[in-house]
């Protein structure tokens, strides 16, 4: 039984990021394909697909779900999780469930250990951990912020290349 990923030749690892990648964009048509969408609609999608923003990207169910999937392929669908939970939560109607949202959300992405840890650095941390006192519907917004910027710089472009991205488009 394998112990550890660090233990196999990079090639396999290689290997697995493409199939896993592959995979992912293979559940994404059949997802869609399942939503009913028509040839039609497909074909003005398409167009539209090719020319969004990483904003648009995000705003559009199967862009959230072909990013996710390519984040997946590089252990990092953390941090756009992270951004819809956040979404969530500032569109939270009822201010009593505010309070153990915010904790949730606190618990899982944010504190150290976390088991789906985001890469903030130590003063994002600290403030966000004080807006947690008092939750409001902003208490994220520059933790959410610091990840979008880092999804967008970072993550987007090489998301751009990818294999997942050429079968969104195509």
């Amino acid at each position: 039984m394998c112990r550890s990923l660090e233990h196999l030749p990079n090639t396999c690892l290689e290997r697995a990021k493409e199939l896993k990648a592959r995979f992912g964009s293979f559940l994404l048509k059949q997802e869609l394909n399942i939503m009913g969408h028509s040839q039609k609609n497909e074909k003005l999608m398409l167009e539209d697909r090719q020319n969004w923003s990483f904003h648009e990207l995000l705003s559009h169910k199967e862009g959230q779900c072909a990013f996710t999937t390519f984040l997946s392929s590089e252990y990092s669908e953390e941090n756009v999780a992270f951004y819809l939970v956040c979404e969530d939560y500032r569109n939270t109607k009822s201010s009593s469930k505010l309070c153990s949202k915010a904790r949730k959300i606190y618990e899982e992405f944010i504190c150290s250990d976390a088991p789906r840890e985001v890469n903030l650095d130590h003063e994002t941390r600290t403030i966000t951990l004080k807006n947690m006192e008092q939750p409001t519907l902003s208490c994220f917004n520059l933790a959410q912020s610091k990840i979008y910027t880092l999804m967008e710089k970072d993550c987007y472009p090489r998301f751009l290349k990818s294999a997942v991205y050429q079968e969104l488009i195509t």
